[in-house]
């Protein structure tokens, strides 16, 4: 990974939500199958990352992301593979670091961890984990996983999973060490760990104004020098939705069913009933806010604005949300790709 170079990429969390036009989801069988061709066709069209989340729940059909990666390594040859991302709460760290160890040597040294608490919360129950200890959890299985990645034989002692002692780590990375990300959402404290202990910062921007962000980018760099690493080794990922098409009303007028759709199955599976109007999206996605609809010359404003507010060096677009068709996922990738990314490694990669 060249910290120098601004990375573009695009990440699924494989949910298989109903298409709202035709009222029907795909198997979940088909889904995967569609996220590796999704990686892909990522890949040829030449963008850097490749990223799929965790999640516990029949309207998802990623539960493990190494897995998964697994099968895009062996389906591409040169684009970087991410967790996006790992629930750590509810991980036991050594499992997930000899996972994505694998994955690394399997894909010829791409792997990377994108580590978070996670935006539901069933892993807890299912892994017979409390949610009282949600956040130290993190804290500890994220110092944990750290240590794991600079040291092949680990002592280590904590309070929610059995002491290693002279404990083997294996296989190791082809990598030196497997570049690790902490997924922040708002949390100044979450922002403020990802500097604590040498990660990545990758902000998951959803909507409103990007200005409301910085503040957490501005912990982050601030804890990290505290915590004595260098502002070389700092890294910033924007992480946001994203539909691009040929024309901003296009894109609005394409996207507003999907998206809202989405947001109504998300909200339900939270209890809350709720439905998006569209004078709510016209907001959402005006040129201001954050969420990245919009044409190819909107969304590159949209990136170096955001740019020089962060100062980051990857950009990762989930494009495939609400039950988009695959063939519109397509559309979007491709303009990312030949229409955005060219001007935005120009403009940044001076």
């Amino acid at each position: 990974m060249d910290s120098h170079n601004f990375e573009i990429g695009i990440y699924t969390l494989g949910d298989v939500g109903p298409d709202p036009v035709t009222g029907k989801s795909i198997s979940p069988q088909q889904r995967l199958k569609e996220v590796v061709e999704t990686a892909k066709l990522a890949e040829e069209v030449g963008l850097d990352v490749f990223g799929v989340g965790e999640h516990h729940r029949l309207d998802y059909s990623v539960s493990s992301p190494a897995v998964v990666l697994a099968g895009v390594a062996a389906a591409t040859k040169n684009i970087r593979l991410a967790s996006t991302t790992s629930v750590l709460s509810t991980l036991d760290p050594v499992r997930l670091f000899e996972d994505f160890s694998t994955l690394d040597i399997l894909s010829d040294g791409r792997a990377e961890i994108m580590a978070g608490r996670g935006a539901f919360i069933e892993s807890f129950p299912l892994f017979g984990y409390d949610l009282d200890d949600y956040d130290e959890l993190f804290e500890e299985n994220l110092g944990l996983l750290m240590e794991l990645n600079k040291n092949e034989i680990v002592t280590w002692n904590g309070k929610f999973r059995s002491p290693l002692q002279n404990a083997m780590i294996a296989p190791r990375p082809i990598q030196e060490e497997i570049p690790v990300w902490v997924g922040v959402g708002g949390t100044p404290s979450s922002a403020a760990r990802a500097g604590k202990f040498g990660a990545g910062l990758a902000l998951a921007i959803l909507g409103g104004p990007p200005e409301r962000f910085k503040p957490l980018v501005d912990l982050y760099r601030q804890t990290s020098i505290e915590y004595g690493f260098t502002e070389e080794s700092q890294r910033v990922s924007v992480n946001g939705h994203t539909f691009i098409s040929d024309t901003y009303e296009q894109a609005k007028d394409e996207f507003f069913p999907y998206y809202s759709s989405y947001w109504h199955y998300v909200n339900a599976q939270r209890g809350m009933k709720s439905q998006m109007a569209r004078e709510d999206f016209e907001l959402m996605a005006s040129p201001e806010t954050a969420l990245f609809v919009g044409s190819p010359e909107q969304i590159i404003e949209k990136i170096l604005r955001q740019h020089e507010l962060f100062g980051h060096n990857r950009f990762m677009a989930q494009v495939d949300i609400g039950g988009i068709p695959f063939n519109r996922v397509a559309k979007s990738i491709e303009l990312l790709a030949t229409k955005v990314a060219p001007v935005i490694r120009r403009e940044l990669n001076k």
